[in-house]
């Protein structure tokens, strides 16, 4: 499965990165490719624990933008 996520760096200097499409999964590391490695990671973790769950994998949220 293939998921997008966010990159950013916070003011510190750490990157911050966020699978939006699993609510709450978020990694971050002192490194760009350590925080997209623990991403990875953090999202398979996100879906075994909400599938032990019985939660749904992935969130759709839409909004009207006009």
């Amino acid at each position: 499965m293939r998921f997008n996520v966010t990159i950013d760096r916070d003011e510190d200097g750490i990157w911050i990165v966020e699978c939006p499409t699993i609510r709450c999964c978020v990694s971050q590391s002192q490194t760009k490719a350590r925080a997209q490695e623990s991403i990875r990671d953090a999202i398979y973790q996100c879906l075994m624990v909400r599938a032990e769950r019985g939660m749904p994998l992935t969130v759709a949220e839409f909004v009207d933008a006009i």
